[in-house]
This record gives C-alpha cells, sequence and structure tokens, in this order.
C-alpha cells in the first residue's frame, strides 16, 4: 500500500489526516494493515519446509521453473501497469497520444479520461504479489536444499549406518546442556551433556582423513558418580565448553532419532571418562558472553532452589539449573517462553530507556530517552545497539536471533512513529530467519513465537479496545487482552505437541507478568554488575530472586490444580479442531461480555473446571466412582496402587515412574492422608514418583523391601523421606496390619538368610512351608507381595516377582488359594508361574503397564491364560486407571478411559467366600478373628520394629500411632491416621 502523495509529489504522512497526536493509535493513524510482505514470507517458510526433506534435483528443476514462473508474471504486471497507466492519462502503452476518431486527421490529447474498463481477474498489483509469493518460495526452497546438502555431504552419514569408532574435530555451535536422567524401564538413565557442533575433520577407521562441514550432535554419558550421589567431575569439565571451541574427541558414530527432523548428521556418543581435547580456544566474544554468564550464576548461588534455578532463565535463557518438576510446572501453566529467551526479555530491557511500550511513538514517552533529549529515531539506534549486546550475551544460536528479530520491531515503531509498520517489520524478520537458517521453518518454538506476536499486533489491539468499552481499565485491558490472543493463537500448536489445553495459561501469565519486569531488569543489571563487583551482584541477584520466586510460586500452584491441563487428541488432526472451536467461540465470548451474569457464570464453570472438588468431578466425569475398595493408578510404564481406607486416607502400594502421574490419580481420588506408603522394591518404575505422593499429603511411614537394590535408587528414597521427615520401616514377612476396613499380611520376601551353623552344632530341620531364601534373585525378586483384605473381597499384589520367586512363594504359603483381585506381576510380562496363576484362580486381573511400552506388556501369553481361566483382564495402557468396587457377590471394576455409555465389567458368579490369611479364622458374624492356640492364647506373631516417628497406641497394645514429624508450628496441620496391626 502506498502513502497518499500531495501537489508536490511528496508523501504525505498519515498524522495529516487525523487530529490525533503523531504515534497515537487512533483508527485514522494506523490504517489497514500492510500484507505486502507476509504472502512472500510465508510462501518461503512453507517451501523452506518442503525441501528440506526432498532431494536436491527435484528442488533445483522446482526453483528454475518457479524462477521462470515469476519473470513471466512480472512480465505481465509490467504490460498491465503500462496499460493503466495511460487508460489514466489518455496515453496508448507506447506513449502516443490518443487520437480522436471522430474527424480524419485530427490530432490531439484526450481531454479527459477514458471510460471506466471492466476489471480485470488479476490487476497489475495482484500479479507483484504472486511474483513476489514465487520468489519467496524459490529462495526460500533453494536455502533450505542447499543446508540439507550440508547434512548428507560427506563420509559421516555411511559411517553413522555402520556404527563406526572415529576421531573428529568438532567446531562447538551451541552450549552443552545437561539432559535430566528419565526412567527407562525399572532403571533410570545416568544424566548426559548435549550440544551441537559442525565437525570440520573425521578420521575413519581405515586412517582416511576428510575436512567437512557437517552438522552433528555430540553426546557426553555420565557414569554413576562416586556413590555418594555426586556426579563425575568430566560434567563440569564438559559444561564448561564455549560455542566456537574446537575439540578433538573419540566417538562413536549412530544414525540420528527420527525426532531430530533430520537437522543433524549424525549422533556421537562420547564416552563419560574423556575429557574435552581443545584444539582451538573459543573466540572473544564468546569468552565475553561466557564470563558474564557466569558471573550471573556465582551471583545467583545464595538464593533459593527455585529463585537460583529461575533467573538465568529469565534473563538469558540458561535453564542448566532448572530441576524437572519445576519445569513441568512450567509446561502445565504455560509458563515455558519464560526459561526461553524471548523478545519479551529483550523489550522489558528497552522499557528501560523508551518506558512503557504503549508510550514507546509518543511524543510523552517516558524511560531514560527523553531524559537524555533522543529523538525517536536516535533512540532507535541506541536500542540497536543494546539489541546488538543482547545477542552477544545469549549467543548468537538461530532461537536468540528470532527473539532479537522480533524485539526490534519495538525498535523499528519507534523510529517511525507508525504503528502499521509493524506487521511488515515481523513478516520481513520472519523471511530473513528464515533464508538464514531454513531449519526454522520445521521448529514449533519459531512457529509459536510467530504466532505469538501476530496475536500481539493484530488481535490484542482488538481486544483491548472491546474491554474498554465494556469499562474494563485501559491498563488491565491490555494485559488480558494480550494475555488472551497469544494463547489462543498458540493452544492449538501445543495441542499437536502435547495433546492437552492449558485451562489456566491465562491467569498464570497474568500473575506471572507483574513480577517477569522486576526480575529481567535487575538480572540483568546482576549480570553487568558480576565482572566488575561480584558483592553488589549478589544485592541485586537477591532483590531479582523476590520476584523470581513469586513467578516459580505461580508456576507450582497452578500445575498443582486438578484442572490446570485439559487432555485433548493430539497431531495436527486435534490442533486444526481446537483451532476450529477458538474460532468459534470467539463469537460466543462476544455474547457473553454483553451479558454480566452470563460472564459470571462462566467464570464460575471454569473455576469449577480447574479447582474439580471431588463431589463436583464424581458427579460430571464419574470419576472415581462412589464405594472405590482399590485403584490401579494410570502411571505410565510402571506400579501405582491406591487402597481406600477412610475418609481421604489410603494405603499407597508403588509411586510408579513420575510424580506428576500419581499426584494427580491421588488428588483425583480424594486422598490426602497416607498413614503406610509401601514400596515393593527399588527399580525406577516403582519408586521415582515419590515426590509426587508426598506433595501436599500427610504421610506416616514408608515401607520398603529388605534388599537395597539398585542402591542409587535405594539412596533416593532415603534422601526423599529424609527431606520429608518420614520414618523409613523394612517389610517383615508374616507381619500383619489393619487400617480402617483394610487389612493386609506382608507374604514375601523372606527374611535374611540365618547366620552360618557353629561347627558340631545341629543343622535346623526344614519345617513345612520354610522359604527358600535363593529364590531371591535380583531387584525383582525381593518385591513385597501383599495379600489384603477389604470389604471380603480379597487382593493379592506380587510386585514384580519372576517365575522362581512365584514358586517359592506358593511353596512357603501352602494356605494361599483362589483370590478375587490379582495385581499381575511385572506388568503382565510373558515370564509367570502357571502353576500359581492357575492356584490364584483370580476373577479380575489387573496388569499396570504403558501405552506403546517398547517390552510388549502385557504379554499376549499371559493375557490369554488369565482369560482361560476365566478372569476378566484390565489393563492401565488401554482401559486407564481401574477401580474395584463392589462385593464377593458382585465384584466390579470402573475404568477412567472407559467411553461414555459403556457399563462397568460385572464379574458375578457363585458367592463365595475369600479366603483368610494364615492365623485367622472365620468369627461367628463373618469377621476375622486371631485363631487361637490350644491354650485360648493369641498365636504370636512377629511384630516388625518401631520405626522412627511412630509409637505405640496407648489404647491398643498391638496399633502404632503413625505419625510425621514436623516442625514447630505445624501442630495444627491434621495427621495421618493410625495403621494398626492386626
Amino acid at each position: 500500500m502506498t502513502s497518499p502523495r500531495g501537489p508536490h509529489g511528496a508523501d504525505v504522512t498519515v498524522h495529516a489526516t487525523t487530529d490525533a497526536p503523531p504515534g497515537s493509535s487512533a483508527a485514522a493513524q494506523d490504517g489497514p494493515a500492510d500484507l505486502r510482505l507476509v504472502v512472500p514470507a510465508l510462501a518461503a517458510w512453507a517451501a523452506a519446509a518442503l525441501a528440506l526433506g526432498a532431494p536436491g534435483g527435484g528442488v533445483a528443476v522446482v526453483c528454475g521453473v518457479t524462477v521462470v514462473l515469476a519473470a513471466c508474471v512480472v512480465r505481465v504486471a509490467v504490460v498491465r501497469r503500462r496499460a493503466d497507466h495511460g487508460a489514466g492519462t489518455g496515453r496508448r502503452p507506447g506513449g502516443e497520444p490518443v487520437r480522436d476518431e471522430a474527424g480524419p486527421g485530427a490530432d490531439r490529447e484526450a481531454a479527459g479520461p477514458c471510460p471506466a474498463r471492466s476489471p480485470r481477474l488479476w490487476s497489475a498489483g495482484a500479479c507483484v504479489a504472486l511474483a513476489g509469493a514465487l520468489l519467496g518460495a524459490t529462495a526460500g526452497a533453494a536455502s533450505a536444499a542447499l543446508h540439507a546438502a550440508d547434512v548428507r555431504r560427506g563420509p559421516l552419514p555411511a559411517l553413522a549406518e555402520q556404527s563406526a569408532r572415529i576421531t573428529v574435530e568438532l567446531e562447538v555451535t551451541g552450549d552443552p546442556r545437561l539432559t535430566p536422567s528419565r526412567v527407562r524401564g525399572s532403571q533410570r538413565t545416568p544424566p548426559a551433556v548435549v550440544f551441537t557442533a559442525e565437525a570440520v575433520r573425521v578420521t575413519a577407521p581405515d586412517g582416511e582423513v576428510t575436512a567437512v562441514r557437517t552438522p552433528v550432535l555430540a553426546v557426553v554419558r555420565q557414569g554413576g558418580g562416586d556413590g555418594a550421589g555426586h556426579r563425575p567431575a568430566v560434567s563440569t569439565a564438559w559444561r564448561r565448553v564455549l560455542p566456537s571451541t574446537r575439540l578433538r574427541v573419540a566417538a562413536r558414530a549412530v544414525p540420528p532419532l527420527p525426532s531430530s527432523g533430520g537437522q543433524v548428521a549424525a549422533v556421537l556418543r562420547v564416552g563419560g571418562g574423556a575429557q574435552p581435547v581443545m584444539v582451538r580456544p573459543p573466540g572473544l566474544l564468546q569468552r565475553l558472553a561466557g564470563r558474564l554468564r557466569g558471573g550471573l550464576r556465582d551471583a545467583t548461588e545464595g538464593l533459593g532452589v527455585d529463585a537460583r534455578a529461575l533467573l538465568p532463565g529469565l534473563v538469558v535463557g540458561d535453564t542448566s539449573r532448572v530441576s524437572p518438576d519445576l519445569d513441568e510446572a512450567f509446561r502445565a501453566t504455560d509458563l515455558t517462553h519464560l526459561l526461553a529467551v524471548s523478545g519479551s526479555n529483550l523489550t522489558i530491557v528497552l522499557a528501560l530507556l523508551v518506558g512503557p511500550t504503549h508510550l514507546a511513538t509518543r511524543a510523552e514517552r517516558r524511560g531514560l530517552a527523553p531524559r537524555l533529549g533522543l529523538s525517536l529515531r536516535g533512540t532507535a539506534v541506541l536500542g540497536g545497539a543494546l539489541a546488538l549486546a543482547f545477542v552477544v550475551v545469549c549467543r548468537p544460536d538461530p532461537s536468540v536471533l528470532r527473539a532479537a528479530a522480533c524485539g526490534l520491531i519495538t525498535l523499528l515503531a519507534i523510529g517511525t512513529g507508525r504503528r502499521r509498520s509493524l506487521l511488515p517489520a515481523l513478516a520481513a524478520a520472519v523471511l530473513l530467519l528464515v533464508l538464514y537458517d531454513p531449519w526454522l521453518a520445521r521448529s514449533y518454538g519459531f512457529l509459536l513465537s510467530v504466532l505469538a506476536t501476530g496475536a500481539l499486533l493484530l488481535l490484542a489491539p482488538r481486544w483491548s479496545a472491546a474491554l474498554q468499552r465494556r469499562r474494563v481499565p485501559p491498563r488491565l485491558a491490555e494485559v488480558l487482552a494480550a494475555a488472551a490472543a497469544a494463547q489462543a493463537v498458540c493452544a492449538p500448536v501445543v495441542a499437536v505437541l502435547a495433546a492437552r489445553v492449558g485451562l489456566i495459561a491465562v491467569p498464570c501469565n497474568l500473575l506471572a507478568e507483574v513480577a517477569v519486569g522486576p526480575a529481567t531488569v535487575l538480572g540483568f543489571a546482576s549480570l553487568a554488575a558480576a565482572p566488575v563487583a561480584l558483592p553488589v551482584a549478589r544485592a541485586l541477584a537477591w532483590c531479582a530472586g523476590w520476584p523470581a520466586e513469586w513467578i516459580a510460586g505461580v508456576a507450582r500452584t497452578g500445575a498443582a490444580l486438578p484442572g490446570a491441563e485439559l487432555g485433548w487428541p493430539g497431531g495436527w488432526a486435534g490442533g486444526l479442531a481446537l483451532a476450529a472451536v477458538t474460532v468459534a467461540l470467539v463469537p460466543v465470548a462476544r455474547r457473553v461480555l454483553r451479558r454480566p451474569w452470563l460472564s459470571v457464570l462462566c467464570v464460575l464453570a471454569v473455576i469449577l473446571a480447574v479447582c474439580r472438588p471431588a463431589p463436583f468431578t464424581r458427579v460430571i466425569t464419574g470419576w472415581p466412582p462412589p464405594g472405590w475398595r482399590a485403584v490401579v493408578c494410570d502411571v505410565g510404564q510402571g506400579d501405582g496402587l491406591v487402597l481406600a481406607a477412610g475418609d481421604g486416607t489410603a494405603l499407597v502400594v508403588d509411586t510408579g515412574p513420575e510424580p506428576g502421574a500419581i499426584d494427580r490419580c491421588l488428588t483425583e481420588l480424594g486422598v490426602h492422608r497416607i498413614p503406610l506408603l509401601v514400596l515393593t522394591h527399588f527399580h525406577a518404575d516403582h519408586v521415582d514418583g515419590l515426590p509426587g505422593a508426598l506433595r501436599g499429603r500427610s504421610v506416616g511411614a514408608i515401607e520398603t523391601t529388605t534388599r537395597q537394590d539398585p542402591p542409587g535408587q535405594a539412596a533416593f528414597v532415603r534422601a526423599t523421606a529424609a527431606a520429608a521427615r518420614i520414618p523409613v520401616v523394612r517389610a517383615v514377612p508374616g507381619e500383619r496390619r489393619r487400617l480402617g476396613p483394610l487389612t493386609w499380611e506382608v507374604l514375601w520376601p523372606p527374611a535374611p538368610s540365618p547366620p552360618p551353623v557353629p561347627p558340631g552344632a545341629p543343622a535346623p530341620s526344614d519345617a513345612p512351608g520354610s522359604v527358600d531364601v535363593g529364590a531371591v534373585d535380583g531387584p525383582n525378586d525381593a518385591s513385597v507381595t501383599l495379600l489384603v483384605r477389604t470389604g471380603g473381597l480379597t487382593l493379592l499384589l506380587l510386585g514384580d516377582l519372576e517365575p522362581p520367586a512365584q514358586q517359592a512363594l506358593s511353596a512357603a504359603h501352602p494356605e494361599l488359594s483362589a483370590v478375587d483381585v490379582l495385581k499381575v506381576a511385572h506388568h503382565g510380562s510373558a515370564h509367570q508361574d502357571a502353576s500359581l496363576i492357575r492356584r490364584l484362580a483370580p476373577r479380575l486381573a489387573l496388569i499396570s503397564c504403558g501405552a506403546d511400552n517398547p517390552y510388549g506388556h502385557p504379554a499376549p501369553r499371559t493375557v490369554a491364560a488369565l482369560r482361560g481361566l476365566g478372569a476378566r483382564v484390565l489393563r492401565t495402557d488401554t482401559d486407564g486407571a481401574i477401580a474395584v468396587l463392589g462385593s464377593p457377590g458382585r465384584l466390579s471394576a470402573a475404568s477412567a478411559g472407559r467411553r461414555a455409555g459403556d457399563r462397568p465389567p460385572d464379574f458375578r458368579r457363585r458367592p463365595r467366600s475369600p479366603p483368610f490369611p494364615a492365623g485367622l479364622r472365620r468369627s461367628p458374624q463373618g469377621s476375622a478373628v486371631p485363631r487361637r492356640s490350644p491354650q485360648g492364647s493369641a498365636v504370636p506373631r512377629r511384630a516388625p520394629p518401631f520405626p522412627a516417628g511412630l509409637r505405640r497406641s496407648p489404647s491398643d497394645a498391638g496399633g502404632l500411632t503413625a505419625g510425621r514429624r514436623r516442625p514447630a508450628g505445624s501442630a495444627g496441620r491434621r495427621r495421618a491416621r493410625a495403621c494398626t496391626s492386626a
């Protein structure tokens, strides 16, 4: 679009047609949006995304054809432009005057414009736009093809296919980062240092040396440390490597994962014992940036855990200290943009120079610029210098360049004083960045950044004006509109990636926004002061720690709400569906805002959906079902089982691999007191969710198996319990406990082996039902096995017992007979003892396993064997969480993943009484009472030792009053209910 022209051909600014002051956001000043660069930018983006995965030859042919088409379209545009110009001035396209056909030889200029011509389908302007789109697509495809060729060029792809060991010289291109350890099956993988680099010199196994420029990903696996929980020193050495450093490494080359998108040619696996060998030191700018970043880390050492982790991320995007649970909280509340360097970081810094962004282009702007007497253009130049310094400190990788380009949009507005230049500036930034790094075309982070910025430019002003018309204060209207617009356009992309919709993103962003500015400004001040005055930097960091703690608190509080996230179909289909729903809701929201009472009802509905009080959730979703006896939580590939023991009280057996999953399950069930938490064994898929089970709940004690293996996970459990001041006890075979309606007995593992018999002493005779201690071979076979009775039902929980241990369990307990419910051992693997399954003959078999797990759990033959015995098999990977209900005469189950309209499975069969554990007999009323000895006294049972923090109840000599040691001032909090022996 062109500006109006004056009588002398000079451009007349839009301000001349309005009474609004220069820089104001009046509608007459803003005018329609300038979309001329948007189409070429989108065309280059789409072409680059497609060309990255296409053969180079095909891309070259398409680019050639596209250039020819663009030239033809430009030629048509020129011809039509001349024709339109001639029609408007009375001249033909060649410049000849139009002759008057009224009289022969009459030669004169046309007195006025020619009669109106019929409109063409393709005007000259449309042809120019089409040519621009074709040329943008050509440039994007060509750049993408060249970058993709770098990945395929050289010997590295072939060596990676052979998993060859090679020696490589690397030029580091990205900051090394420590990936958190993750649960893989029953083990937790060690952490690894990961960084991107360019291979510049490759030595093959046969000694051949090749000079290349190939992008790779280097992975340095870390060992287990010194056994005391300390990571090896090699981790620190690798993490201190700066970008632009040239290293020589010996590594094994392997093909990259498909999730890498083809951006690297190979993954180089470096042994954890190797030290980085420097060939060339980093450049001056990178050393300066590294010193500044290191100074910020030193300045934040004395802060709280969350502030210490969050402040470097807010300032320079350094998330190396962010814990997995804090990262998950930021993801759940859609605050992850605060942990990455973005345009908002730069905008906050520029606000010191120009004041609030909504006054940046006005004469009455605030900040340091007017006090220094700077003009609008001088302010823009100084702001550009700050932006360059920002890029240097945050490292000039593509994500930082993207953030700087988006942040410079504000500077362009300052320099021109025109809001309508913002959208073309965004389009130009997208076009230049895609041409510079075509891999951004496939980056979801880049997509989210552009969508959010576009929403702030196009949607937020209109939504803010609509809110102000409804008497919302202007500043509040701007903040609400900005948060809502960004969330509306980004939510479909988040749904594509995470299959969820955040319900509290807007309020959490609003609450965090008040602290982002102070934390960022004080953080940058600490960053600048650290190299010259570390005490001053620490004082500034201490001040910045308060708003950083606030932001972390907002994230943790929001993520802890039961309805923080709503499940949604993932993939592009789910994203498009959410986008359609969002578009349909916009006009509905307009109507709702016109009716205050309806707005209040909608707000209350959202609050109920987020807080999800138990009665409300049960009515709406039917989960948890009333009267549930036991629930197998959907914790993924692991175990987590909850047994009801009264109002808000439960016995928990295992916690799964992730804290969030077990926490959500317990929250949905309304469990806030856990008198005893049993960990069957120390494999990661059973204990790593322990922090989630402890979160916000009163826990009396943690009971574990007798075998402390793996030692690292056993140490993790002890450390977590110690931090929460919860005693840890070991299970004793034969111990019996009662908790409300629950009664259970520990059947396994056996007691440790007795000491060796002295020479000459008689060997003890084998008693009937003696336990083969040799059957405990590994952590799985040491699983705590419980026989539970509740509401007349019997449940057997086998942990992860393997067939030898199952056979030994069967031999040690000949009284063990049929049960109502069986928690199948080891996630339903193929390793099961068929005789034990036939002996138990369960009516309901429950299998806890993760969807699409790499182990094939549950095994088809195990499921078939159980069904062959008449058992109904339910599994968490397909049914979701499973609840056991009913009584022996009417056993039923309900599933959280059950389709609407399905009836819960019913397991009615001939009523039969569940077996009682050894040492119990049926009383005349049908309840379990201790079996009496011939002398009339109760058969003695060896009680487990009293753990620290547990005491004997004065009213019941056999009971335990569970209590969690709490600090002073917490006596008013409710404690766990007593866990009594039977």
